[in-house]
């Protein structure tokens, strides 16, 4: 069958799904969605539709980005424009049926926005909306608005016509389109696509490989994830073009089995790739043979890495291996190979449906394109976002992001991943791209952006996330097993109040011998976060050392809950509450807590009163407090006195 004809059908099929006078729901069902309850809503919505005799298509499909508003659901009625809403329980998903489907009432009070020409008041057009209007989705543009395990979806929307495109070419035609539109590795490096084929293509082997890197082992990063659930065509789309360009006939896509919903709709995807003529011997009569397997890992972090990465394949521990030679030159099986990342590979399969000069208008001189991010932490509005390169990191956090969570003051904003760094206020206005967030000791990674707030201890934050590079550490180099063990070391001991001035010169120390010496980009990146924190927030490591008081109040060695006596009203709450009885105290007296017996498990502060606020955490501040408990009046009449002497 041609791509023409397969294209014909699938837009027959999609036209019949969009046009036709059936009511039509979706669902967004990827795992930040089901994580809220989105398949408890599909199935309220279901029988209610199911109770009322309504004629309506139920799809379940990705997620729009919107993971501050899941569960997330549309509804597409005759006479109306596609309307998406957003929080959902299945109480409000019954009541939405019966309101808009029975009684023509759109309900604006729960509506995120709309779709379509047609105009309904108080619901602002989808992509008007704070999160959506700045953005620019070419990776994202079809997750959430089609059905993932449905090919004919993804070729209605210009699927495969990059692949197409790419077939009349000569492969040298194919890396010269990749190399106008500028396109660098989305994995985290950010080294030149093109260059990374062309390697690979001029190695003279006959078996060559191309792998998709889906790993994506930073916490708080869900972009590869999303994207593999929402819409896997499109990178396997990116597979067969770089496939065909350097002559691979063989395709790995290595994808960690903590992953179950992205491997699922992986597998689908490739069963039907397979059954359209897409994967195979002879696609689309053109003579070029390819095949694609799924490999799973079992989420060991340095697999990110694409020499450990290739080993794991190989059915070897996943360790790096010295370069060169370099995975294009001698890769998977000593043969050539050419690794990118899932997003790499779906901008790939836009490029060349689109073309590499409409690609190129976007990002900055050498950023091109867009870039997604995990935007998590303290932040009003979490999701998955895809911006511009050259975007500030400002815009980013306050128009998309909403602000920080409960309006807090922001403190830092840690990008790349565990081997990133944390960025401070004064740099907000720095551009997003690979040299700008270079220069101040961060990376872009693969696109995790972690925002903090005022609360936040940042030598807790560096301790964080040298605990987890050090427990991933593969352990093949002395510098990274054992320098990143040491590093920990101290951050625990500055953390447990044990620091001692010299520790911030022996850090610095230990960060660049592992940055040297490492044999792998992530024991070469791991310091950052270290780095970074010294440079911009180093008052707080010498405020831990010098003072045995954490500015933030969360180190748990360095801080005390205390009850003030002049807030405290004996109520006894915090007394029933304490999970050790480390609180004394009686009725109208004033609860004092025993140091020695508290664990700091802040129950207390927890369950006091709002209205009341007597409990707090101390750190290092000197406040003086009854040995033990004191009737409530008296300490109220010395509150008074203090007032009236203030006035």
């Amino acid at each position: 069958m041609t791509f023409e004809e397969l294209r014909r059908q699938a837009l027959i099929e999609w036209e019949e799904y969009r046009n036709n006078q059936k009511i039509r729901v979706t669902i967004g069902a990827a795992t930040c969605g089901r994580a809220s309850g989105a398949l408890t809503v599909a199935e309220a919505i279901r029988q209610k539709i199911a109770e009322l005799k309504i004629d309506a298509l139920v799809t379940e499909v990705g997620c729009i980005g919107t993971c501050y508003a899941e569960p997330v659901v549309s509804i597409a009625k005759p006479g109306f424009p596609e309307i998406y809403y957003g929080g959902l329980t299945p109480d409000k998903a019954i009541s939405l049926i019966e309101d808009f489907l029975i009684k023509n009432n759109p309900r604006p009070d729960i509506a995120l926005g709309s779709l379509g020409d047609q105009v309904v008041p108080g619901i602002p057009a989808l992509f008007d909306i704070p999160m959506l209007k700045p953005q620019v989705r070419i990776i994202l543009r079809n997750c959430g608005f089609i059905d993932p395990e449905n090919i004919n979806h993804y070729i209605a929307n210009g699927g495969y016509s990059g692949f197409n495109r790419a077939l009349k070419m000569k492969p040298e035609e194919v890396i010269e389109e990749v190399k106008r539109s500028g396109l660098r590795g989305r994995g985290g490096a950010g080294f030149p696509t093109y260059l990374k084929w062309e390697l690979c293509r001029k190695e003279t082997a006959q078996e060559k490989y191309i792998i998709c890197n889906a790993d994506e082992g930073d916490p708080g990063a869900f972009m590869n994830r999303s994207l593999l659930e929402g819409d896997p065509h499109s990178v396997l789309e990116g597979m067969l073009i770089g496939a065909y360009a350097i002559g691979a006939k063989k395709g790995f896509i290595y994808c960690r089995a903590e992953k179950p919903l992205a491997i699922e709709r992986l597998k689908v995807a490739l069963k039907a790739a397979k059954e359209k003529g897409l994967i195979g011997n002879n696609i689309l009569g053109s003579g070029f043979n390819l095949e694609i397997e799924l490999r799973e890992g079992a989420g060991a972090f340095v697999c990110g890495e694409e020499t450990a990465l290739i080993a794991s394949i190989e059915g070897k521990r996943g360790m790096p291996t010295p370069r060169p030679p370099f995975p294009a030159q001698a890769g998977l099986w000593g043969k050539p190979t050419n690794i990118n990342n899932v997003e790499t590979w779906a901008n790939v399969a836009a490029i060349l449906q689109r073309g590499s000069e409409w690609f190129a208008q976007y990002g900055s001189e050498k950023s091109k394109g867009t870039k997604t991010f995990a935007l998590a932490g303290k932040i009003k509005r979490t999701g998955l976002i895809e911006v511009p390169f050259g975007i500030s990191l400002r815009q980013i956090i306050y128009e998309i992001g909403g602000g920080i969570l409960n309006d807090k003051k922001f403190k830092a904003v840690q990008t790349g991943g565990p081997s990133g760094g944390c960025i401070p206020e004064k740099h907000l206005d720095e551009p997003v791209d690979y040299e700008s967030l270079a220069k101040l000791g961060s990376i872009v990674g693969s696109g995790g952006m972690v925002v903090m707030d005022e609360d936040t201890c940042m030598v807790d934050v560096a301790r964080f996330f040298m605990s987890f590079i050090q427990s991933e550490s593969c352990g093949k180099c002395v510098p990274c097993r054992m320098g990143t063990k040491q590093m920990l070391d101290i951050l625990n001991r500055i953390t447990g109040g044990n620091g001692i001035p010299q520790d911030i010169d022996l850090l610095l120390s230990l960060s660049e011998g592992i940055k040297a010496g490492s044999l792998c980009g992530l024991g070469q990146t791991a310091p950052n976060p270290v780095i970074t924190t010294l440079r911009y927030f180093r008052d707080e490591y010498e405020a831990h050392i010098n003072l045995k008081r954490c500015p933030a109040h969360l180190c748990k060695d360095l801080i005390n809950y205390v009850i003030l006596p002049e807030k405290c009203q004996g109520c006894g709450i915090c007394l029933r509450n304490c999970p050790v009885s480390a609180i004394t105290g009686g009725k109208r007296l004033v609860h004092v807590i025993d140091q020695a017996k508290c664990i700091k498990c802040g129950t207390c502060e927890d369950v006091c009163p709002p209205r009341f606020k007597a409990v707090t955490k101390i750190s290092g501040e000197k406040i003086e407090l009854p040995e033990k408990p004191i009737p409530v009046t008296a300490s109220s009449s010395q509150k008074n006195t203090a007032d009236n002497s203030e006035k």
